[in-house]
Protein backbone atom coordinates (compact mmCIF):
# COMPACT_ATOMS: atom_id res chain seq x y z
CA UNK A 1 0.00 0.00 0.00
CA UNK A 2 1.61 3.29 -1.23
CA UNK A 3 2.40 5.72 1.86
CA UNK A 4 0.02 8.20 2.55
CA UNK A 5 -2.94 7.23 0.30
CA UNK A 6 -6.00 8.56 1.83
CA UNK A 7 -9.81 6.76 0.94
CA UNK A 8 -13.33 8.39 1.38
CA UNK A 9 -16.60 7.27 0.92
CA UNK A 10 -19.44 9.02 -1.23
CA UNK A 11 -22.79 9.12 -2.07
CA UNK A 12 -23.99 9.51 -5.19
CA UNK A 13 -27.83 9.53 -5.65
CA UNK A 14 -28.62 5.86 -4.10
CA UNK A 15 -25.14 5.13 -5.34
CA UNK A 16 -22.19 4.31 -2.94
CA UNK A 17 -18.57 4.44 -3.56
CA UNK A 18 -15.44 4.70 -2.29
CA UNK A 19 -12.57 7.22 -3.88
CA UNK A 20 -8.68 8.10 -3.70
CA UNK A 21 -8.20 11.95 -2.56
CA UNK A 22 -5.73 13.34 -4.74
CA UNK A 23 -3.86 17.06 -3.58
CA UNK A 24 -5.64 18.55 -5.88
CA UNK A 25 -8.83 17.89 -4.55
CA UNK A 26 -9.75 15.56 -7.23
CA UNK A 27 -11.26 12.12 -6.61
CA UNK A 28 -10.59 8.74 -8.39
CA UNK A 29 -13.25 6.14 -7.90
CA UNK A 30 -11.98 2.36 -6.86
CA UNK A 31 -14.07 -0.49 -6.64
CA UNK A 32 -14.25 -2.77 -3.57
CA UNK A 33 -13.64 -2.37 0.40
CA UNK A 34 -10.49 -0.77 1.48
CA UNK A 35 -10.11 -3.61 4.49
CA UNK A 36 -10.19 -5.90 1.55
CA UNK A 37 -8.69 -4.38 -1.34
CA UNK A 38 -9.82 -2.90 -3.89
CA UNK A 39 -8.96 -2.93 -7.86
CA UNK A 40 -7.37 -0.01 -9.80
CA UNK A 41 -8.76 3.67 -9.88
CA UNK A 42 -10.83 5.37 -12.27
CA UNK A 43 -10.19 8.78 -14.33
CA UNK A 44 -9.93 11.63 -11.95
CA UNK A 45 -12.91 14.13 -11.33
CA UNK A 46 -14.28 17.07 -9.75
CA UNK A 47 -16.33 15.99 -5.72
CA UNK A 48 -18.48 18.83 -6.08
CA UNK A 49 -21.83 17.23 -6.27
CA UNK A 50 -21.43 14.07 -4.37
CA UNK A 51 -22.10 13.77 -0.58
CA UNK A 52 -19.15 12.81 1.71
CA UNK A 53 -20.34 10.13 4.05
CA UNK A 54 -18.61 9.15 6.57
CA UNK A 55 -15.53 6.44 5.24
CA UNK A 56 -15.98 3.21 7.95
CA UNK A 57 -19.45 2.07 8.85
CA UNK A 58 -18.08 0.44 11.73
CA UNK A 59 -19.87 -2.10 14.06
CA UNK A 60 -18.89 0.05 16.80
CA UNK A 61 -16.90 3.13 18.07
CA UNK A 62 -14.72 2.07 21.17
CA UNK A 63 -13.59 5.64 22.98
CA UNK A 64 -10.61 6.09 25.52
CA UNK A 65 -11.12 8.65 27.87
CA UNK A 66 -8.44 10.39 29.90
CA UNK A 67 -5.40 9.69 27.81
CA UNK A 68 -3.68 12.91 27.57
CA UNK A 69 -2.21 14.25 30.83
CA UNK A 70 -2.58 17.70 30.39
CA UNK A 71 -6.54 17.25 29.55
CA UNK A 72 -6.75 15.05 33.15
CA UNK A 73 -5.72 18.15 34.57
CA UNK A 74 -8.23 20.56 33.33
CA UNK A 75 -11.01 18.16 34.35
CA UNK A 76 -8.84 18.35 37.72
CA UNK A 77 -9.48 13.96 37.73
CA UNK A 78 -6.68 11.33 38.10
CA UNK A 79 -4.96 9.61 35.63
CA UNK A 80 -6.17 6.06 34.93
CA UNK A 81 -4.08 2.82 35.54
CA UNK A 82 -5.47 1.32 32.46
CA UNK A 83 -6.99 2.70 29.59
CA UNK A 84 -10.47 4.06 30.39
CA UNK A 85 -12.98 2.31 27.62
CA UNK A 86 -16.48 3.86 26.56
CA UNK A 87 -18.80 3.10 23.59
CA UNK A 88 -20.04 5.12 21.29
CA UNK A 89 -23.01 3.93 19.06
CA UNK A 90 -23.18 3.73 15.65
CA UNK A 91 -26.37 5.98 15.31
CA UNK A 92 -24.36 8.47 17.11
CA UNK A 93 -22.04 8.84 13.21
CA UNK A 94 -21.89 11.66 11.43
CA UNK A 95 -20.11 12.59 8.06
CA UNK A 96 -18.41 15.74 6.70
CA UNK A 97 -20.20 19.12 6.22
CA UNK A 98 -23.33 17.70 8.33
CA UNK A 99 -24.65 19.40 11.72
CA UNK A 100 -24.07 18.22 15.14
CA UNK A 101 -27.65 18.43 16.68
CA UNK A 102 -27.33 20.56 20.02
CA UNK A 103 -29.95 18.36 22.49
CA UNK A 104 -32.08 20.30 24.88
CA UNK A 105 -31.66 17.94 27.44
CA UNK A 106 -28.32 19.59 27.51
CA UNK A 107 -26.91 23.01 28.80
CA UNK A 108 -23.61 22.87 27.72
CA UNK A 109 -22.12 20.06 24.44
CA UNK A 110 -18.55 19.91 24.06
CA UNK A 111 -15.85 19.16 21.20
CA UNK A 112 -13.63 16.75 21.47
CA UNK A 113 -11.19 16.60 18.79
CA UNK A 114 -9.28 12.83 18.62
CA UNK A 115 -7.67 10.81 16.10
CA UNK A 116 -9.22 8.01 15.18
CA UNK A 117 -7.74 4.13 14.33
CA UNK A 118 -9.97 2.08 11.66
CA UNK A 119 -9.29 -1.58 12.12
CA UNK A 120 -8.53 -3.54 8.99
CA UNK A 121 -7.92 -7.18 9.96
CA UNK A 122 -10.12 -8.71 12.93
CA UNK A 123 -7.74 -8.42 16.38
CA UNK A 124 -8.54 -10.96 18.91
CA UNK A 125 -5.82 -11.24 21.77
CA UNK A 126 -3.70 -9.29 19.93
CA UNK A 127 -0.31 -8.67 21.50
CA UNK A 128 0.86 -5.23 21.73
CA UNK A 129 4.15 -5.40 19.30
CA UNK A 130 1.89 -7.18 16.36
CA UNK A 131 -1.27 -4.67 17.05
CA UNK A 132 -0.41 -2.10 14.44
CA UNK A 133 -0.93 -5.00 12.01
CA UNK A 134 -4.36 -4.94 12.39
CA UNK A 135 -4.93 -1.30 11.66
CA UNK A 136 -6.08 -0.10 8.18
CA UNK A 137 -5.27 3.29 8.92
CA UNK A 138 -6.27 6.79 10.32
CA UNK A 139 -9.22 9.08 10.65
CA UNK A 140 -10.31 12.08 12.52
CA UNK A 141 -13.19 11.94 15.11
CA UNK A 142 -14.98 14.00 17.26
CA UNK A 143 -16.00 12.76 20.51
CA UNK A 144 -18.86 15.53 20.94
CA UNK A 145 -19.94 15.22 24.73
CA UNK A 146 -22.87 16.74 26.45
CA UNK A 147 -20.33 17.56 29.71
CA UNK A 148 -23.21 18.62 32.26
CA UNK A 149 -25.05 15.28 31.81
CA UNK A 150 -21.54 13.49 32.02
CA UNK A 151 -21.14 15.15 35.68
CA UNK A 152 -24.69 13.95 36.37
CA UNK A 153 -24.18 10.66 35.27
CA UNK A 154 -21.01 9.91 35.94
CA UNK A 155 -20.96 7.03 32.99
CA UNK A 156 -20.35 8.25 29.59
CA UNK A 157 -23.33 6.38 27.51
CA UNK A 158 -25.97 9.61 27.96
CA UNK A 159 -23.63 12.18 27.70
CA UNK A 160 -21.95 10.87 24.48
CA UNK A 161 -23.93 8.47 22.80
CA UNK A 162 -26.74 11.37 21.04
CA UNK A 163 -27.59 11.05 17.13
CA UNK A 164 -24.55 13.32 15.25
CA UNK A 165 -22.00 13.34 18.45
CA UNK A 166 -19.86 10.57 16.74
CA UNK A 167 -18.37 12.81 13.73
CA UNK A 168 -15.98 10.88 11.58
CA UNK A 169 -13.74 11.47 8.16
CA UNK A 170 -13.04 12.84 5.76
CA UNK A 171 -10.84 9.75 4.59
CA UNK A 172 -8.95 6.58 6.16
CA UNK A 173 -5.45 7.70 5.85
CA UNK A 174 -3.21 4.97 5.37
CA UNK A 175 0.60 4.16 5.21
CA UNK A 176 1.14 7.36 7.98
CA UNK A 177 2.98 6.86 11.53
CA UNK A 178 0.57 8.03 14.10
CA UNK A 179 3.16 8.68 16.57
CA UNK A 180 3.91 12.11 14.15
CA UNK A 181 0.80 13.21 13.64
CA UNK A 182 -0.78 16.53 15.80
CA UNK A 183 -4.01 16.69 16.43
CA UNK A 184 -6.22 19.89 16.08
CA UNK A 185 -9.46 21.31 16.98
CA UNK A 186 -10.53 24.76 15.64
CA UNK A 187 -13.60 26.82 16.51
CA UNK A 188 -14.85 29.39 14.26
CA UNK A 189 -11.33 29.44 12.48
CA UNK A 190 -9.80 30.10 16.18
CA UNK A 191 -7.83 27.11 17.31
CA UNK A 192 -8.71 25.15 20.29
CA UNK A 193 -6.94 22.28 21.03
CA UNK A 194 -3.44 21.02 19.30
CA UNK A 195 -1.40 18.35 21.21
CA UNK A 196 0.96 15.70 19.55
CA UNK A 197 -0.22 11.86 19.20
CA UNK A 198 3.47 11.11 20.71
CA UNK A 199 1.89 12.98 24.27
CA UNK A 200 -0.69 10.08 24.34
CA UNK A 201 -0.50 8.18 27.99
CA UNK A 202 -1.45 5.10 25.78
CA UNK A 203 -0.48 4.96 22.57
CA UNK A 204 -2.31 3.33 19.39
CA UNK A 205 -0.29 0.36 19.83
CA UNK A 206 -0.86 -0.11 23.50
CA UNK A 207 -4.86 0.77 23.11
CA UNK A 208 -5.66 -1.66 20.35
CA UNK A 209 -4.19 -4.98 22.07
CA UNK A 210 -5.60 -3.92 25.13
CA UNK A 211 -9.00 -3.55 23.89
CA UNK A 212 -9.05 -6.53 21.56
CA UNK A 213 -8.34 -8.43 24.69
CA UNK A 214 -11.72 -7.33 25.88
CA UNK A 215 -13.48 -7.19 22.81
CA UNK A 216 -13.34 -8.59 19.13
CA UNK A 217 -11.99 -5.74 17.19
CA UNK A 218 -13.60 -6.23 13.64
CA UNK A 219 -12.52 -4.58 10.31
CA UNK A 220 -14.23 -0.98 10.16
CA UNK A 221 -14.43 -0.87 13.70
CA UNK A 222 -13.23 2.99 15.03
CA UNK A 223 -10.95 3.29 18.15
CA UNK A 224 -11.12 7.00 19.09
CA UNK A 225 -7.95 7.76 20.96
CA UNK A 226 -8.64 10.32 23.66
CA UNK A 227 -8.75 14.37 23.26
CA UNK A 228 -6.07 16.39 24.39
CA UNK A 229 -6.23 19.56 26.82
CA UNK A 230 -8.70 22.62 25.41
CA UNK A 231 -11.85 21.01 25.13
CA UNK A 232 -14.79 23.86 25.45
CA UNK A 233 -18.46 24.11 24.56
CA UNK A 234 -20.36 24.97 21.14
CA UNK A 235 -23.13 27.18 20.33
CA UNK A 236 -25.62 27.06 17.68
CA UNK A 237 -24.22 27.83 14.46
CA UNK A 238 -20.39 27.31 15.52
CA UNK A 239 -18.33 25.71 12.81
CA UNK A 240 -15.76 22.84 14.36
CA UNK A 241 -12.88 20.92 12.57
CA UNK A 242 -10.55 18.61 13.70
CA UNK A 243 -7.68 18.60 11.74
CA UNK A 244 -5.04 16.21 11.01
CA UNK A 245 -1.94 16.66 8.75
CA UNK A 246 -1.82 14.00 6.86
CA UNK A 247 -5.19 12.86 7.14
CA UNK A 248 -7.39 16.22 6.21
CA UNK A 249 -10.17 18.43 8.00
CA UNK A 250 -12.76 16.47 9.37
CA UNK A 251 -15.96 19.96 9.72
CA UNK A 252 -19.01 20.41 11.09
Amino acid sequence: MPAALRVARFADGARFFHALLAEDGLVREVEGDPAAGFGPPGPPHDPRGLAWLTPCVPSKIVCVGRNYAAHIAELRQDAPMEPLLFLKPPSALLPPGAAIVLPRESRRVDYEGELGIVIGRAARRVPEERALEHVLGYTCVNDVTARDLQEIDVQFTRSKGFDTFAPLGPCIAMGIEPERLVVETWVNGSRRQSAPVSRMIFGPARLISYISNVMTLLPGDVISTGTPEGVGPLCPGDEVSVVIEGIGRLTN
